[in-house]
């Protein structure tokens, strides 16, 4: 049984890499690399004189085989990626997963996190976060993760590029509302290391006019409470409708506003226009389960 050691490499300072990640480097058989290229500057560092193979998005399911037959011949492997931690939003999955499947030992080495550092330099709470990967950049993976931050009871991390970032800016302003606290962090352990803390509002004002560089991580902070009863979704979705809003418009209006999730405030809009459609083209005063809205059905001799 051999040992392929997962290793964290700096995120931008070089000083940041552990005594023990240099040591697994030096010590190691064969060295797996996102990019040659960069871990050979890491690799004279450390004075590690160690053969490399490239293992990226684009070849690592060919390597796969090689690898456990590296680690069946005893060699100890390390894996690195370009920068941070391998496996988180890099490469690496598939063998390590092999590498468990053929029964080698695993033995990650922890070191920098661009999620961390800027989690703890955001400002935002910290007891309970998710990371969500790189923002989609479009269609209906992009949607739901717009919706996954905009639902969030807890902080929440991504990475976006800088060409994107004014645009998922905005995208989150309107998914969120402008008033959601959050931090962009920038350069992370660099020279130009930047935390710029404010709402979403802010933020998208303040990079429209000042083009953003270098690796971006993105913090957003909770939504405020707890997310509205479906009683009350339904009256504000009764409410949005006869203002003539689309459905569609009326269900992410709602979940930005109520904290319901998306899939429930348009099961609940769909509800609502059943409910018109059996009564004639006038809402009932009915709503979900049969929740009694009398208090809700006449103003001024219009119905609600």
């Amino acid at each position: 049984m051999a040992t392929i050691h997962v290793v964290a490499t700096p995120i931008g300072n070089l000083s940041d890499f552990s005594p023990r990640g240099a040591e697994a480097l030096r010590s190691a058989d064969r060295v797996l690399a996102e990019d040659t290229r960069r871990t050979a500057t890491l690799l004279r560092h450390v004075g590690a004189k160690v053969p490399m193979t490239s293992v990226h998005d684009h070849n690592e399911a060919r390597r796969v085989g090689q690898v456990v037959e590296w680690l069946d011949a005893g060699q100890r492997l390390v894996l690195v990626s370009d920068a941070g931690t391998p496996l988180v939003s890099d490469p690496g999955a598939r063998i390590v997963a092999a590498a468990i499947a053929e029964g080698h030992d695993v033995v990650p080495i922890p070191g920098a996190s661009a999620i961390l550092v800027a989690l703890v330099g955001s400002g935002l709470p910290s007891d309970r976060f998710a990371f969500l990967g790189f923002v989609p950049r479009k269609g209906q993976e992009r949607e739901r993760v717009l919706n996954r931050i905009a639902e969030a009871h807890e902080t929440t991390i991504a990475f976006e590029s800088p060409e994107r970032l004014v645009r998922s800016l905005a995208s989150l302003v309107e998914a969120c509302g402008p008033d959601r606290p959050a931090c962009v962090a920038r350069e992370l352990t660099k020279l130009h290391e930047t935390f710029r803390r404010g709402t979403l509002g802010e933020l998208h004002a303040y990079y429209q006019g000042e083009a953003p560089r270098g690796e971006i991580t993105l913090v957003v902070g909770p939504r405020a409470g707890e997310p509205a009863s479906d009683e009350a979704v339904y009256v504000e979705a009764r409410r949005l409708l006869d203002e003539g809003s689309t459905p569609s418009r009326v269900a992410r209006e709602i979940a930005r506003r109520t904290g319901v999730a998306r899939n429930r405030a348009y099961a609940i809009v769909q509800e609502v226009q059943a409910d018109a459609d059996r009564a004639g083209g006038g809402h009932d005063d009915r709503g979900p389960a049969g929740a009694n809205q009398e208090d809700d059905r006449w103003r001024g001799g219009e119905a609600c």
